[in-house]
């Protein structure tokens, strides 16, 4: 009783101790780590005294796995006993963190520890796929844009080390494009580009790459084999029309003379061939030779005599076994004649293969040696390759040649050489034998990238978005792999401090030129830059373009009245004698637009007129003109709205209103200026009141008046203006009417004065330039002018 008291206790104790210390140590360590490195110091990181491990019996408890990690007594110093491997630990995918849990374990007093060390994943696993080889049948009639599935690769690593893409070996006749399931996985399926010809290559071995995103990046293949499947469309066909054939006399029955080698490129059924004589081939020969329906080989079938019977003439037929069965036909000429049986041999003793496309003239490729067991001319061998490869074979010894380089190679030109060895001795008739080698070359930087055009025009509408894409400027280059990646970029040059990398942007992956900000086409109208396409070899090759933005205008641009001024909001007041002759000028309008040519041409026309026939308005030049004389039903104030339209899409305007009020004088004083005494115009009105009311004043009395009036006016006085002329003076308004004009066809100059005086003066409202000549009706010689805005004041002499 008393020591089940006392274990009771001890587990109550030891519960309460490990209550305590259940907090957790974290580590975190790479997968793959060498056996005994030192993950982390225990003794240090749990506060513990080295000197009492030993005592304390520390030990190391890993949970639910087997002994990776062990503790060093000696030092407390936790350590890798056996190389860690996440993913053989770690084998789900559904969590990107893995641990390894683990107790320490004191006695003397008790105390446990639990540690936790997070494995890190290291790109430790290439891309797999399911399949190394992968099979593929397509019918030679399939349609492009046909798509085929292909299997997936798996790769244990996860996050960024997982599969990322694939490549797919260069291929005229497929490619792939990349998919992303739900769950992230990347797959590839299979696109045909191109029609397949069975004839032209039946199989199609292809090379699909998986590559994942670590780094460095890891990858893994697969073969895809794509059988082309045949249809029934192609005819046998011997090697040639006519065949001569000699054979030595004595031959053995079952010698073979000619193996009869019609090609059919169709497959299965509609490729197999059986061969027949024809009509046209005698018993005789027939007698003499078998030909075998299934092969196409003739041999000796009866005795050959040189004196009997030298040459045997025969027609053979190759019929295919297609449903609609064609056939073809070729003539063979026997002659008999002595023996030579003995092939010549070839022998590669050495093949250099790949080699550089800029290879060194005269360097060695391949060693050949040939041989003939026959003797005499039979013996003799001659050895040589097709005339159109830039080879040459050279004899370096008795029957050894090498075979080197003779002319320039060009990887871009000719990717490979299929390099045929044959050999033929000098019997009669002559032997051969042929041997085919393939040369591969390497590519090396040796072809700049190459723009379309030199120059290119890009033209942006102003006011673009910035961001906006302008044009893709890409470039060629017929080099492989890093010879072959391009890189984009602007080359510096400022405008007015301004670089062209503030203005635009190109993407140096494809080439893609963007705008940075919004062009204004009344403030900038062109830029002229270089791009430089650089490629990835060693050394770089680059070559550039330069590239002409043209900013193209918008309507942007409202046209401005500048004639006849006046403030903002405000109606702009003109006096004008009732008197006036019909077509006289009136006002002018003149409006500015900003725009480029084709927007800013401007037109005019009334928006709003009191009487449509009294005024005439000049669409192109803004004039505005009397129609006819005013009439005294004619009201004496006149409103005029003009609009100024420009050409663009959809057109702007401006409007202008003018108050056009008819007087009776020339000129008039307004408030707040000293009055200047003018001449009336009052002669129409002022006759008639003299006919009605003084019918008798005699016609003389009249002339003197006349005479007297027009002496006063050509002799004003130097310091004060003269006096009214109450009778209105028909040379006087003449005059008036005269000035008035001048200064409206110059309507630009009118609107910089103020068409009033103040004590003498008459005060410019706006900027007149120095030097120039104005005329001012009814301003007497020695007014002064006195100029209001912020130029220099300048007076009229």
């Amino acid at each position: 009783m008393e020591s089940r008291k006392r274990y009771v206790l001890l587990v109550v104790l030891f519960s309460f101790v490990r209550d305590i210390l259940t907090s957790v140590t974290h580590y975190s360590i790479p997968e793959e780590m060498k056996e005994g490195s030192v993950v982390a110091n225990l003794a240090t990181d749990l506060s513990l005294n080295v000197k009492t491990l030993n005592q304390r019996k520390m030990r190391l408890d890993i949970i639910a796995n087997k002994k990776y990690l062990d503790v060093n007594k000696e030092t407390g110093e936790l350590y890798v006993v056996e190389k860690i491997d996440r993913e053989y630990i770690c084998n789900t995918k559904s969590s990107a963190s893995c641990y390894l849990k683990l107790e320490v374990i004191l006695d003397n007093p008790v105390r446990i520890f639990n540690i936790e060390v997070e494995i890190l994943d290291m790109n430790d696993n290439a891309p797999q796929f399911r399949r190394d080889v992968i099979h593929l049948d397509i019918s030679e009639a399939t349609p492009k844009g046909e798509r085929l599935s292909l299997s997936n690769a798996v790769d244990p690593d996860v996050g960024s080390n997982s599969v990322k893409t694939y490549h797919l070996s260069e291929s005229e006749h497929f490619n792939i494009e990349v998919q992303t399931g739900r769950d992230g996985s990347k797959f590839a399926d299979l696109i045909l580009t191109k029609s397949l010809d069975r004839e032209h290559q039946a199989v199609h071995n292809l090379i699909l790459t998986a590559v994942d995103g670590g780094i460095p990046a890891r990858s893994g293949t697969a073969s895809v084999i794509v059988r082309v499947l045949d249809t029934n469309d192609n005819t046998p066909v011997f090697d040639k029309n006519m065949y001569s054939v000699k054979i030595m006399e004595n031959s053995p029955i079952g010698s073979l003379v000619i193996n009869l080698n019609a090609k059919d490129l169709d497959e299965g059924s509609n490729s197999e061939i059986i061969y027949s004589y024809s009509l046209y081939t005698s018993e005789k020969t027939q007698e003499t030779f078998n030909l075998n329906p299934s092969t196409g080989e003739i041999t000796v079938k009866g005795m050959l005599n040189y004196e009997d019977f030298r040459i045997y003439d025969m027609e053979v037929i190759a019929t295919d076994h297609g449903a609609n069965s064609l056939s073809g036909q070729c003539t063979i000429k026997i002659v008999v004649e002595d023996m030579n049986d003995n092939h010549p041999e070839i022998s590669i003793k050495s093949f250099q293969s790949p080699v550089n496309e800029n290879i060194e003239l005269d360097t060695v490729i391949a060693v050949v040696s040939v041989s003939d067991k026959d003797s005499g001319d039979n013996g003799v061998v001659d050895l040589h390759i097709p005339d159109n490869m830039p080879f040459k074979l050279r004899e370096s010894s008795d029957n050894y040649y090498e075979l080197v380089v003779s002319e320039l190679l060009d990887r871009e030109k000719v990717p490979e050489y299929d390099i045929t060895f044959t050999v033929t001795d000098r019997g009669s008739p002559p032997l051969s034998d042929n041997e085919t080698m393939t040369l591969e070359l390497l590519d090396v930087n040796d072809n700049v990238p190459q723009f379309p055009q030199s120059f290119s025009t890009i033209r942006v509408m102003e006011n673009n978005a910035p961001g906006a894409l302008l044009s893709s400027l890409t470039a060629f280059d017929p080099d492989l792999h890093e010879n072959q990646y391009l890189v984009y970029f602007i080359l510096e040059k400022e405008i007015a401090n301004t670089s062209m990398s503030m203005l635009f942007s190109i993407n140096p992956e494809n080439g893609n030129l963007y705008a940075l900000k919004t062009f204004d086409y009344e403030i900038e109208k062109e830029f002229l830059f270089h791009i430089e396409a650089r490629d990835s070899g060693s050394p770089p090759l680059s070559s550039n373009v330069t590239v002409h933005i043209i900013i193209v205008d918008q309507n942007d641009n409202a046209p401005v009245i500048v004639s006849p001024w006046r403030a903002h909001g405000s109606v702009v007041e003109e006096k004008i004698p009732r008197s006036t002759d019909k077509g006289s000028l009136v006002a002018k309008v003149i409006a500015l637009d900003t725009d480029s040519v084709h927007n800013s041409r401007i037109t005019y026309q009334f928006l709003q007129v009191t009487d449509a026939t009294l005024f005439s308005l000049d669409q192109y030049n803004g004039e505005i003109r009397t129609m006819r004389m005013f009439s005294y039903r004619d009201p004496r104030h006149q409103r005029l709205i003009v609009v100024a339209k420009d050409n663009g899409e959809p057109a702007l305007s401006a409007t202008v209103t003018i108050k056009l009020s008819t007087v009776e004088t020339a000129v008039k004083a307004y408030a707040d200026m000293t009055e200047v005494p003018l001449e009336y115009d009052i002669f129409s009105d002022l006759n008639l009141y003299l006919v009605i009311g003084l019918g008798s004043v005699s016609f003389l009395l009249l002339i003197t008046i006349l005479v007297t009036i027009v002496l006063k006016c050509q002799k004003p006085k130097p310091s004060k203006a003269a006096p009214p002329c109450r009778n209105s003076v028909i040379s006087e308004r003449n005059s008036t009417i005269a000035d008035s004009t001048l200064v409206s066809n110059d309507a630009y100059w009118y609107s910089l004065f103020l068409a009033e005086t103040r004590k003498g003066k008459l005060v410019v409202r706006q900027p007149v330039p120095k030097g120039s000549r104005y005329i001012v009706s009814s301003i007497p010689r020695g007014t002064g002018v006195t100029d209001t805005s912020d130029s220099a004041a300048s007076t009229l002499q």
